[in-house]
C-alpha cells in the first residue's frame, strides 16, 4: 500500500516571545534573544543565573484557573500551544467520525518537575497526608497528551514519547507514521517542557553543560562559536497539526508544508555525549532524506540542533558534511537556539515550526551571537551569520539530538 502524504495545517507555540508563531518567527529573524536573568526563583546561589523563561505566560487567558491548577506548568504550555494550533487549523471535532480519527502525541523530556519539587517540600514540611492527590496526575509525562485530548475531544491514538531533547521530534515523527499508515487522519503533536526550576538548573549546573555568561544573557548562546561555553536552559512548547493531504485539501485548509521524511537512530555510545564523529546523527539524517525521497543536493536549509556546547556542535557539523558530501556547502545552516536557548523536550517541535515558516515565508533565520566560527565546526559550511537570509526554501532538514544517544531528523518539503 502506498504511504499517505502528510501536511502541516496548524501551528502553535509558547515561548519567551509569547504565544504566537508570528512573534516567535519575527524575533528569530531579527536575532532578538529570549534569554534573561531568571526571575521565577532566586538563582543567587547558582553558577548559572540566566534562562529562557516564559515570563508573561498567563494560562487563565485560555482555560479557567480551577482547571489550570490541576495541570503542571509543562501541561499548561502544551495545552495552550495545542489549542492555538488547533484553532488555526479550522478542524471540527464535534463530528464523531472526525474525533475518532484525530489523535494526540505530545512528548516531554522531564515532565512535571515543578509538581515534584512542590510536593516534596510539602512532604518534608507537613508529612505524607498533606501531599496532593493531584501530584501523580500532574507530574506524569503523559499528562500533556492526556489533557490536550480531553480539552479538544480528540479520541484517536493518544500517546507520549520521552527521549530527552529529541522528545518532540520523535513525537512528531511517530505521529507522522500514524497518519501515513492510516491509523489516524489528523495528529495533534509536538513537545512541551517547563524545566527552568531549582533542581533542574542545579543538575545542569553540576553537569557543567550550561553557559555561565550571566552578565550578557542575550549573547550567552553562541552555537558553533569558538567561545561557546554551554547551552541556555529554556521553557516552552510547540504543537503542529499533522493531517493527511487529501483530508486537508478537501476541507480547504491552509497547508504550510509537507512532512515527508523521518528517522530515529541511536548512538549506543554514552548517556550524555554524542559520538565524536556524529555517525549516529549522520545515519539518521541520511535515513530521513531517503524516507522523503530527497537527494542531498535538494536540501535548502538545515535547522541544526546546535546547542552551543563543545561536543554537540562539532559532532553535528561533522555529521552534516558526512551526509551531504560535496553538497554540504550549499544548504543554509543555522541554529535558532542562539536566540531561544534550549527547550529540551520541546525543541524539535518549536524548531519544526520555524522550519515550516521558513518554507512558507521564504526566510531563513540566522545563528545569532556567533562571531568566530570554530574550525572544528567547519566554517566552510553555509553558516547563516550576521543577518537572516531571504530566499526560496523547498526542502528543510531539522535535527534533534538527545541525552541517551537519541537522534531524530525530520524533512519538510514545500507543497507544489
Amino acid at each position: 500500500m502506498d504511504k499517505r502524504r502528510v501536511v502541516i495545517t496548524g501551528m502553535g507555540c509558547v515561548t519567551a516571545y509569547g504565544e504566537t508563531v508570528d512573534s516567535l518567527f519575527e524575533n528569530l529573524c531579527k536575532g532578538n534573544s529570549g534569554v534573561s536573568k531568571i526571575d521565577g526563583f532566586d538563582p543567587s546561589d547558582y553558577d548559572v543565573k540566566i534562562a529562557g523563561e516564559c515570563r508573561n505566560f498567563d494560562v487563565s487567558k485560555y482555560i479557567e484557573r480551577r482547571k489550570a491548577k490541576r495541570l503542571d506548568r509543562f501541561s499548561q504550555f502544551a495545552l495552550v500551544s495545542s489549542m492555538t494550533a488547533f484553532e488555526e487549523s479550522g478542524l471540527d471535532l464535534s463530528i464523531p467520525e472526525e474525533a475518532e480519527r484525530t489523535g494526540v502525541l505530545i512528548g516531554s523530556g522531564i515532565g512535571g518537575i515543578h509538581e515534584i519539587e512542590t510536593q516534596h517540600k510539602r512532604l518534608l514540611a507537613k508529612g505524607p497526608s498533606k501531599v496532593s492527590a493531584f501530584c501523580v496526575p500532574k507530574l506524569m509525562v503523559n499528562a500533556a497528551s492526556g489533557c490536550v485530548s480531553i480539552e479538544l475531544g480528540a479520541k484517536g491514538p493518544n500517546l507520549c514519547v520521552v527521549t530527552a531533547c529529541a522528545s518532540a521530534a520523535h513525537s512528531i515523527g511517530e505521529a507522522f507514521r500514524m497518519v501515513q499508515d492510516g491509523d489516524a487522519d489528523v495528529m495533534i503533536t509536538g513537545g512541551s517542557e517547563a524545566a527552568v526550576s531549582p533542581i533542574a538548573l542545579a543538575s545542569f549546573c553540576s553537569l557543567k553543560s550550561l553557559s555561565t555568561r550571566n552578565d550578557e544573557p542575550e549573547k550567552a548562546s553562541r552555537p558553533f562559536d569558538v567561545e561557546r561555553d554551554g547551552f541556555i536552559l529554556s521553557e516552552g512548547a510547540g504543537t503542529v497539526i499533522l493531517e493527511e493531504y487529501e483530508h486537508a485539501v478537501k476541507r480547504g485548509a491552509k497547508i504550510y508544508a509537507e512532512l515527508a521524511g523521518y528517522s530515529a537512530t541511536g548512538d549506543a555510545h554514552h548517556i550524555t555525549a554524542p559520538l565524536p564523529d556524529g555517525a549516529g546523527a549522520a545515519r539518521g539524517m541520511k535515513l530521513a532524506l531517503n524516507d522523503a525521497g530527497v537527494n542531498p543536493e535538494d536540501v535548502d536549509y538545515i535547522n541544526a540542533h546546535g546547542t552551543s556546547t563543545q561536543l554537540n556542535d562539532i559532532a553535528e557539523t561533522l555529521a552534516i558534511r558526512s551526509v551531504l558530501g560535496e553538497h554540504a556547502k550549499k544548504p543554509a545552516l543555522s541554529s535558532t537556539k542562539s536566540c531561544t536557548g534550549h527547550f529540551l523536550g520541546a525543541s524539535g517541535a518549536i524548531e519544526l515550526i520555524v522550519s515550516a515558516r521558513s518554507i512558507d515565508d521564504s526566510m531563513i533565520p540566522l545563528t545569532a551571537n556567533t562571531e568566530n566560527l570554530d574550525e572544528k565546526c567547519l566554517p566552510e559550511l553555509n553558516h547563516i551569520l550576521g543577518e537572516s537570509v531571504e530566499q526560496n526554501v523547498d526542502v528543510v532538514l531539522s535535527n534533534s539530538l538527545g541525552f541517551g544517544g537519541h537522534n531524530a531528523s525530520l524533512v519538510l518539503k514545500k507543497v507544489k
